[in-house]
Parts: C-alpha cells; sequence; structure tokens
C-alpha cells in the first residue's frame, strides 16, 4: 500500500470511524440466547436514546414457493398487519402507534423480515403484538380478498411504472431454468389470482413457525428483560416440522441467453446478469468491491466511461445481494439517446474486458475498501443499522459474528482477486442479456 493511501485510511479511521473507544462494535457485546420452540434471539443493547428496535427474519421467500403458489411469501408480508385473535383488524399499526413506535416489512427472494421500532418502555407491547399475530394470525377470506386485490395492483403499477422491474423479471426467468429463483418476489399474475384458503392456511403454517426465525432486539433494553418476555410471550407457540431444505441446483450455465420485450420508453435498456456463488462463498467479497469498482460513485469504471465521459448511458448500475443459494450479479445501463442497445452493451462489456485483462489498480481498490470500512461503522452506529446487520449476517454468512470481520475480510482481497472474480463469473457462457426497446413505431398505410 502507498503512503498516500495509507494516510487516508488513516484519517478515514480517525475521524469517521473511532469517534470514542467505548462505542466501537464488538462481538461479544451482543447476547444469544434460543427459546425452547428453536426461535432465536439476538439482543445488543444500547443505551443513546431512550429507543429499541425488534427486526424478526423469517427464513422465507420467493426461493421456497412453486409454480401455482408465487407470490405467497410477499402476500403474507400484507396479511400480518391485518389482524389477529387478540389485537384485530388495523391494530397493530394503531396500537404500536399509540405506543410511540411504527413499522415497516419487505420480502425478497429469500427471507421475510418485520421491523418494530418503539420506545423502549413499550418493549412488553410489543412482543404482545408479534406474539399474537405470530400465534394466531387471523388468515379472513374477506381480507384475504381484500389483499389479493392490492397486490394485483402492485404488480400491474410497478410493472407500468419501473422499466427495470420489466426488464429484471424477463431476465431472471430466462436465467435460471430449473431454481426457484427464476419466480419474481411479487408472484405471477395467474398465481395471485388463484390462491386458495387451503394454500394461504398450509404455507402460513409451514414458514411462519417460530424455530424458522432469527429476532434481533437493539435498544435501551436489558438482555434479561428481552428474554423474560421472549419466554412469556413467544416460548408458549410451539415449533412445527420444517420443510426439507431446498433441493433444486440451479445447473451451469453453458451458453448466452438472450431476450427482448417492449415498452414505452424513451431509450433501449439493457441488464447482462452473470451466474455468481451463494454469499456464504468465499469470493462473496471480491465479487462485492468488483460491483463497486464498476459502478460506485462518478469516479466507478461504468459510471465514468459510460456516463460522465461520454454520451452513451444516461444511467448505469450493477446489482449484487445477499443469497442463500447461487445467484446473479447484475448490470443494468439505459442508453442515452440515438445510443442502441447494441452500442450500450458494447461499451458495458468494453468496460469489463478491462477488468478482465488487465485488472484493477491498487487505488480504485483501496477506494472501495475505504468504503465499505465507512459504512460499516456508519451502519453500526445506529440501533436499526446495527439489527439488520446481525439479522442478516446471521443468516446469509452463518453467524452473526462474521459481520465484525468484514472490515479485514474486505481489506484481505487483492487486486488479483477481483481481476480472478472477473475472469471467472463475468463470461460470455455464464451471460443473459435482456434488451427492453422502445415500442416500434406504428405505420399507417396509403388510402
Amino acid at each position: 500500500m502507498n503512503k498516500r493511501i495509507g494516510l487516508l485510511t488513516s484519517l478515514l479511521l480517525s475521524a469517521g470511524i473511532a469517534a470514542s473507544a467505548q462505542n466501537k462494535p464488538k462481538p461479544e457485546d451482543v447476547q444469544t440466547f434460543t427459546l425452547k420452540n428453536g426461535m432465536k434471539f439476538m439482543v445488543l443493547e444500547d443505551h443513546s436514546i431512550p429507543n429499541a428496535n425488534l427486526y424478526t427474519f423469517w427464513k422465507v421467500g420467493s426461493r421456497n414457493e412453486v409454480h401455482g403458489i408465487t407470490g405467497l411469501s410477499h402476500f403474507f408480508e400484507h396479511m400480518m398487519f391485518n389482524g389477529a385473535k387478540k389485537y384485530g383488524p388495523k391494530q397493530f399499526d394503531r396500537t404500536m402507534e399509540a405506543n410511540g413506535g411504527s413499522n415497516n416489512a419487505y420480502t425478497t427472494e429469500n427471507t421475510t423480515v418485520y421491523t418494530d421500532w418503539f420506545q423502549s418502555d413499550a418493549l412488553e407491547t410489543i412482543f404482545d403484538l408479534e406474539a399474537d399475530r405470530i400465534r394466531d394470525l387471523a388468515i379472513d377470506p374477506k381480507m384475504v380478498e381484500s389483499e389479493r386485490g392490492v397486490v394485483l395492483s402492485e404488480r400491474s403499477t410497478g410493472l407500468e411504472n419501473s422499466n427495470y422491474r420489466v426488464i429484471s423479471e424477463l431476465v431472471q426467468a430466462t436465467a435460471f431454468v430449473e431454481h426457484p429463483y427464476m419466480f419474481p418476489v411479487i408472484g405471477f399474475e395467474s398465481d395471485i389470482k388463484k390462491w386458495t384458503q387451503a394454500d394461504l392456511e398450509r404455507y402460513f403454517k409451514t414458514y411462519y413457525s417460530p424455530n424458522n426465525a432469527v429476532a434481533v432486539v437493539v435498544g435501551d433494553v436489558t438482555a434479561a428483560q428481552v428474554k423474560k418476555l421472549a419466554e412469556k410471550y413467544i416460548e408458549p407457540i410451539p415449533a412445527q416440522k420444517l420443510p426439507d431444505s431446498l433441493r433444486t441446483v440451479e445447473p451451469p450455465q453453458n451458453g448466452e441467453r438472450r431476450v427482448t420485450t417492449y415498452k414505452d420508453v424513451a431509450t433501449p435498456n439493457i441488464l447482462m446478469a452473470y451466474h455468481t456463488p451463494a454469499t456464504s462463498h468465499p469470493d462473496y467479497y471480491a465479487i462485492d468491491l468488483l460491483s463497486g469498482i464498476l459502478s460506485s460513485g462518478n469516479s466507478s469504471r461504468l459510471v465514468k466511461s459510460l456516463v460522465l465521459d461520454s454520451t452513451i448511458a444516461s444511467r448505469v448500475f450493477t446489482n449484487f445481494g445477499e443469497s442463500f443459494d447461487p445467484s446473479l450479479f447484475a448490470i443494468y445501463a439505459i442508453a442515452a439517446s440515438n445510443i442502441s442497445a447494441e452500442q450500450l452493451e458494447r461499451s458495458v462489456l468494453a468496460q469489463i474486458d478491462k477488468v478482465v485483462t488487465n485488472g484493477v489498480t491498487d487505488t480504485e481498490l483501496q477506494k472501495l475498501k475505504n468504503q465499505k470500512l465507512m459504512d460499516f461503522y456508519r451502519t453500526m452506529e445506529t440501533i436499526n443499522g446495527k439489527a439488520n446487520s446481525l439479522g442478516t449476517y446471521d443468516l446469509f454468512f452463518g453467524d452473526y459474528k462474521k459481520l465484525y470481520e468484514a472490515p479485514a475480510l474486505y481489506e484481505k482481497v487483492s487486486r488479483e482477486d477481483v481481476q480472478r472474480v472477473a475472469k471467472t463469473y463475468l463470461t460470455a457462457r455464464n451471460r443473459t442479456v435482456g434488451y427492453l426497446l422502445p415500442e416500434p413505431k406504428k405505420t399507417t398505410g396509403a388510402n
């Protein structure tokens, strides 16, 4: 490492990271316990403000679905706020708001996560609310039909308003031929219309079992408080027999796949997707840094060359997220005016080829490592960042302690590692290319 880069790292560490030694995150600060019904809890005390949160990670997403019931994981994200035995319709939100709290949820291919933020003196109320909907969620047919309509509207509106959703859904279904990562998280329209009451009840009983969840509590609470309330409210909920682990393995892609669709867009959009390993694979850190080198910030390879130094693209970014199984590294770009999809694709591939052939520089690699380090400490400054990160690392990396090892694991990545993963995964045989093109202009014949 040259002296200038080393000095920059030292300045970042001193100015932005180690504001106070006592706040430096340590894995031993996290206390864990598992209830008799198999639900795992992690608790991290943070008494800086009189607030706390509860993040519940359910190990269910679209990868657990099959044809005919796609979209059920996302649907239950809606249903979990629509009433149970003790707290009826709309009472979950109202009770939480009355206690100075708020909530949200999100669903991915891999997980469904519920987030509660509240004043710490409302901790028992939050446990009461969560236990009620885990144990006795009301799957009322009238509410089901109402939410079915909401989800159908959400699907159609999303595809209408988001060009990225249109092309990514198509590319995903083309890149995967066997694995359920082919399914859109929101589900297929025909499946959404045909879910039965039995489908819903079976899915909820199967996956919303306490032994299929990890809960994280961070904030102005004690581990003893959390354990006492978890044993009182959550432990009596019986565990269920979980289904076998997903057996389907996507076979290696042995040739480029291409797909084209049309929409009322001003210029072509392209999406290029490459198969990459699961998050637990050692190559994760090098691929993540490669993603940043290509598209993070104005000095990144793709942004600088395609958007700022030329008029090839109006926007470009990469997408590489956490996954339980081998997934995709994607590059999305929107063509500038008068640029064809083929021209845009060639420009993107030229930048990839430069990395494959010549590698990356010490400067750009260290810049990304510094960014990752700063992101880590910024995230760990907030109770929400701590909770989400602890749960994410426990599920996808196999142990929450890996979170605290992340800075060192990123720092360990070499220029050779980044070039190697580019050569290994960003190949033509391993690539699926999608074009989203403007609707062809209609011609009118002569009278």
